[in-house]
């Protein structure tokens, strides 16, 4: 069986995933790597890229455990989107992913970034769902693979990870979209409050300003105030760059200036976030601030002159 033909590499690895009189046990360790070929996943560090009349070979070295291996393959064996069968390669990394989750359940896997590693498969499918249009399957995969990093452990890419696939749907599916931005925020809060129990002020004041510009991008005025006013609580929040950052943009939405908005998002305090937040504060304001403009004045009380309390 040739090793560079992708549908063949997935048809191999579907045997060995499969139960037979001859094998008894599901071979994941090696169906997982095959999976991962088939859907030009491999982790290089150095490529070299040399051509024949007949293909295209990248020659590259991979880390596995702490030994640096070199591996030479053709395009067509590392690749199914080189192709441009984005069907068959999001396929590829769905089970590229499962895969990775089966083996960082046996307890004798060296569990090198095998979470991680099944996260980042995932949320290449979902990327590749958004290119066919699958619009149900981004949402689903998003956020298969915001829930694989959280077992990971990191907030963060969790809350990217919604963010893009909000981002995706904001045109197919808009309700869809406000609830998963509202999730990453959620995230981000969380990452804060981690941040706070481990005393990185910098990492924790970072993740509330975040949060403020995901539900401003929502269009959730209210929830990005109310968010800053819970966060405000903390004195290291308050002082920093970044309160002072979230604040500004709180009172320019509350003015509906948009040449404030605009400055402050371009400022060097959001030009220090993680990017997917950066390309959201790049993006403000969303939505009509006349109305927000307005809605805030009712909410504000009228000045009762004979009132000396």
């Amino acid at each position: 069986m040739s090793s560079s033909d992708p549908e063949k590499l997935m048809l191999k690895a579907d045997k060995l995933t499969k139960l037979s009189l001859t094998r008894w046990s599901a071979d994941w360790r090696n169906a997982t790597e095959l999976y991962e070929k088939a859907g030009g996943l491999l982790i290089c560090f150095n490529i070299v890229i040399t051509y024949s009349d007949k293909f295209f070979e990248l020659e590259f070295i991979t880390l596995i455990g702490s030994s640096l291996v070199n591996v030479s393959v053709s395009v067509e064996a590392v690749a199914f989107r080189y192709k441009k069968d984005n069907a068959k390669a999001k396929e590829a990394f769905e089970k590229a992913s499962k895969g990775q989750e089966i083996l960082s359940s046996y307890p004798f896997v060296l569990k090198l970034k095998i979470p991680w590693d099944a996260a980042k498969h995932m949320e290449s499918a979902a990327a590749l769902a958004k290119e066919l249009g699958n619009w149900s399957e981004v949402a689903d995969l998003y956020r298969k693979a915001s829930e694989l990093y959280i077992e990971c452990g990191r907030s963060q890419p969790a809350s990217d990870a919604l963010a893009k696939g909000a981002n995706a749907l904001e045109d197919a599916n808009p309700d869809e979209a406000i609830r998963m931005y509202t999730d990453a925020a959620t995230f981000l809060l969380r990452w804060g409050l981690s941040a706070d129990q481990c005393k990185a002020v910098n990492s924790q004041c970072k993740a509330y300003l975040s949060a403020i510009i995901v539900y401003l991008y929502a269009h959730d005025f209210k929830q990005a105030e109310k968010c800053f006013n819970d966060c405000s609580q903390i004195d290291a929040f308050l002082s920093s760059d970044q309160g002072r950052c979230a604040c500004q943009l709180l009172s320019a939405y509350a003015e509906a200036d948009i040449e404030e908005i605009k400055r402050v998002a371009q400022s060097s305090t959001i030009s220090n976030l993680d990017h997917v937040i950066i390309r959201l504060a790049r993006k403000l304001p969303t939505g009509e601030l006349t109305a927000l403009k307005d809605e805030t004045a009712k909410d504000e009380e009228p000045l009762d002159e004979n009132d000396l309390t």
